[in-house]
């Protein structure tokens, strides 16, 4: 079983800065991508970005495109995602995921081959 470990949430006043990070552990990591989810305090979750392991190819909710990247450490499994010009609107538990990119970009937990727990970012003044 693959373990995901998110670490870098916090509070933030609008226009600031995060760096999210996620680590994998467990059994042989062999997933295509990992990203990141967010689940909105009204329950919803949407899709932020993810990343190919394989070709290291970005993709983004066009919601964040321009604001947000992600990045891989592929030797130690781990994806990283920098946060800029944070909103109201981000305030969300960001849950890491692996999984093919396609499964992310769908957002469905029961779909994806790992979930972490999730990490909270808040967004306010």
């Amino acid at each position: 079983q693959v373990h995901l470990v998110e670490s870098g949430g916090g509070s933030v006043q609008p226009g600031g800065s995060l760096k999210l990070s996620c680590a994998a552990s467990g059994r042989a990591f062999s997933s295509d991508a990992m990203g990141w989810i967010r689940q909105t305090p009204g329950g919803e979750r949407k899709f932020v970005a993810a990343i190919s392991f394989r070709t290291g190819n970005p993709y983004y909710h066009d919601s964040v495109e321009g604001r947000f990247t992600i990045s891989r450490d592929s030797i130690e499994n781990t994806v990283y995602l920098e946060m800029n010009s944070l909103q109201p609107d981000d305030t969300a538990v960001y849950h890491c995921a692996a999984g093919t990119v396609i499964n992310l970009q769908l957002a469905m937990e029961s779909s994806l081959d790992a979930w972490g727990r999730g990490t909270l970012v808040t967004v306010s003044t």
